[in-house]
Parts: structure tokens; C-alpha cells; sequence
């Protein structure tokens, strides 16, 4: 599932045309597990060097998506690198030409212990134990979390 975020919908900070598709997809997380992806649709000068991620108003939007949902990450296509750009709205990064989006170690540590606890607490509430499905969002983002440290959760 794809949603596509305008310009208008960014400068007013609304979420009122995601709002249903997430929720809809929340509904069923099994199913909808790594199904949902954003088209971005922001129009820059052809002399812009600035990726979505480094345009403020882009950022804002995705703070205040990801404050209302913070499981969001479970939902997101991780096999088509959304999750990566979804990290990239709230971590801080830079670019490199050569290896790409290089975010800020102690800052992406964070972020994954966050989203871990955020999304496992939001599975646990649909009664849903899935270790092996945040394991794999880490690793996607760089990070191998021992199985054990689920027995804390």
C-alpha cells in the first residue's frame, strides 16, 4: 500500500489522509507486516542537491507521523528500503557519494531501541509475539540484538 504525501499535506502537518491507511493496515498486523511505503511528492529547484530527508518541513511531517504512531515502523516495506528513509526523517544523518546515508551511531542506537519497544508493546496489545520480526527490523538498520534481550521485554 502507498501513500503519496504532497507538498500542501506537509506545510499543514496533516495526517488525515494516512490516518485511515494506517489504521486500516493496523488493524491486521500480521498481514500487513512490511506492506506500506510513502511516495513523496515535494517539488524542489532543479539545482536543489537535498534529499527528502534534509528538507526541514519533510522532517516535521515525519515527527509528528511518527509521535502519533510510533509501531509505524513494523508496517513499512523494510525490502524496498522505506524503513531506512523513514530513519532518516528523525535521525540525524549525512550523505556520503560513495556509501550512501550515513546516520549518526548513538542517534540510530536510539532510534532502533526505541522502535523496538514501541512496536514489540503495540504487537503485545494484539496479542501478537513476534521476537524474530524485530530481530529483522535491527538488522535491517544495522543492529543484531541478542535474542535474549527479549526476555527483558
Amino acid at each position: 500500500m502507498n501513500f503519496t504525501l504532497d507538498q500542501a499535506t506537509i506545510h499543514r502537518l496533516d495526517l488525515s489522509g494516512v490516518r485511515p491507511l494506517i489504521e486500516e493496515l493496523a488493524c491486521d498486523p500480521i498481514r500487513s507486516a512490511r506492506q506500506f511505503s510513502f511516495q513523496i511528492d515535494y517539488p524542489r529547484p532543479e539545482d536543489d542537491p537535498r534529499e527528502f530527508s534534509e528538507i526541514e518541513d519533510i522532517r516535521l511531517w515525519f515527527i509528528r507521523l511518527d509521535a502519533v504512531y510510533p509501531w509505524l515502523p513494523y508496517l513499512l516495506n523494510w525490502k524496498s528500503g522505506e524503513l531506512t528513509r523513514y530513519a532518516a526523517m528523525l535521525v540525524p544523518h549525512r550523505f556520503d557519494r560513495r556509501e550512501g546515508i550515513i546516520f549518526s551511531d548513538d542517534a540510530l542506537s536510539l532510534f532502533v531501541l526505541s522502535k523496538v519497544f514501541s512496536v514489540h508493546h503495540w504487537l503485545m496489545g494484539h496479542k501478537i509475539q513476534n521476537n524474530a520480526d524485530l530481530r529483522y527490523m535491527a538488522q535491517t538498520l544495522g543492529f543484531d540484538l541478542d535474542p535474549a534481550f527479549f526476555s527483558l521485554l
